[in-house]
C-alpha cells in the first residue's frame, strides 16, 4: 500500500504540482501520528512558501509529528569539499598538502559535484529512517535531476569499491616501503588508516542507501503530472527509465484535473482533452495506480489548502481514477 511506504520520492517535470503533493502527504502521515520528514532537493525551493515556515539546511518543526527542510545542493557541495578536506589534511605529507588542496578544488568545479554531494546528504537523511523518523518523503528537482540523482547508488558504490581497492594497494606499497626504510618512514598503517576507513564506511552507507531506494516494500517513487501532453509523454519514459534502475513506482497523480461541473465550452473542451491525455497516461504507465486531483478554485499554499488537497486526493487509496 503506497501510504504505507516509509520512503518516498514526488517526481515530475517542472510547474506540475510536485511540492503541493509532496507536502499534502507529509501533512497526512503526521497527522495519523506517523513522525515525518519532508525533504526538498529542489534548487528553486518552494516548499517553506508552501507551508508558511522558514526552512533551511536543517529539520525545522512545522507542526506535531512533521518537520521539514530544504537542501541547497551548492551548500551542500561546498560543506562536503570542506570535510574532505579536513580528512585528506590529517593524512597528507605537508609536502604534498598545497597540490592535494589544489586538486580538491578542482574536483569542487567538476559536473556531477554537486550531484555527489547531494547523495552524501541523501544517505544520511536515509539512515535516519526507522529511527528519529517513521516517515520520509522527498520533495524532488524536475525529473532529469532526479533521475540522476537516483541512479548514483549504483555508480557510486562501484566508484567508491574502485577507490577502496586503490587505497588498499597504496597500503601494501608503504608496508613494503616501512620495511625496507624503517618505521620513521611517512604514512598510516593499514590497520589506523582514516582515509580506507572513511571510504568503507561511505561505501556500507552508500549499499545501505541503495537497498532502501530498490525495495518495493520501502519505497515508492510517486510521479505528479498534469493531463497535458508533453508531462504525460515524460512521465512514461520516466517510469521506464526508473524500472530499469530497479527503482519501484508506486503511483502517478494526475493534478488540476478541471471539475465535471465545468458546462461552458471553453472549459468542455478542455475536459475533453483532458479526458484523452489521461487514457494517453493510463496507456503510458500500465499497471500503475493513476490518481486525480482536481483544479482547486484558490491557489494551494498552508496547512488548510493542503488538508483539502489530502482529502480531495483521499489517501486511503480509493481516490484512482477509473480505468
Amino acid at each position: 500500500m503506497l501510504t504505507d511506504r516509509p520512503v518516498l520520492f514526488f517526481g515530475g517535470k517542472g510547474g506540475v504540482g510536485k511540492t503541493t503533493l509532496a507536502s499534502a502527504f507529509a501533512l497526512a502521515s503526521a497527522e495519523r501520528e506517523r513522525r515525518t520528514l519532508l525533504v526538498s532537493t529542489d534548487p528553486a525551493h518552494s516548499t517553506g512558501d508552501m507551508l508558511e515556515v522558514p526552512l533551511g539546511p536543517e529539520p525545522t518543526p512545522v507542526l506535531k509529528n512533521l518537520w521539514a527542510i530544504e537542501i541547497d545542493p551548492t551548500r551542500e557541495a561546498d560543506r562536503y569539499i570542506a570535510e574532505v578536506k579536513d580528512r585528506i589534511a590529517d593524512v597528507t605529507p605537508p609536502r604534498l598538502a598545497a597540490e592535494v588542496e589544489r586538486q580538491i578544488d578542482i574536483a569542487r568545479v567538476t559536473p556531477g559535484a554537486e550531484e555527489a554531494a547531494l547523495f552524501e546528504r541523501f544517505t544520511r537523511l536515509i539512515d535516519t529512517v526507522g529511527g528519529q523518523y517513521d516517515r520520509m518523503i522527498f520533495d524532488t528537482a524536475p525529473l532529469g535531476h532526479t533521475l540522476r540523482l537516483l541512479a548514483l547508488p549504483e555508480h557510486m558504490t562501484a566508484w567508491m569499491e574502485g577507490l577502496i581497492g586503490r587505497r588498499k594497494k597504496v597500503n601494501v606499497m608503504a608496508r613494503m616501503w616501512r620495511r625496507v626504510a624503517g618505521t620513521m618512514a611517512d604514512g598510516p598503517s593499514a590497520e589506523t588508516d582514516p582515509v580506507l576507513a572513511a571510504l568503507e564506511e561511505r561505501r556500507e552507507r552508500f549499499q545501505r542507501a541503495r537497498d532502501v531506494i530498490c525495495d518495493a516494500r520501502r519505497t515508492a517513487f510517486v510521479f505528479v503530472t498534469i493531463p497535458e501532453r508533453l508531462p504525460v509523454l515524460e512521465t512514461g519514459r520516466a517510469v521506464e527509465t526508473l524500472k530499469k534502475h530497479g527503482i519501484p513506482v508506486g503511483a502517478v497523480i494526475a493534478n488540476r484535473i478541471l471539475p465535471e461541473a465545468s458546462a461552458e465550452s471553453f472549459y468542455a473542451q478542455r475536459r475533453a482533452r483532458e479526458a484523452e491525455r489521461l487514457a494517453e497516461l493510463r496507456d503510458a504507465v500500465g499497471t500503475l495506480p493513476v490518481y486525480g486531483v482536481p483544479l482547486l478554485e484558490t491557489e494551494v499554499h498552508g496547512v488548510v489548502a493542503l488538508r483539502r488537497i489530502v482529502g480531495a486526493l483521499s489517501l486511503d487509496e480509493r481516490a484512482g481514477l477509473p480505468r
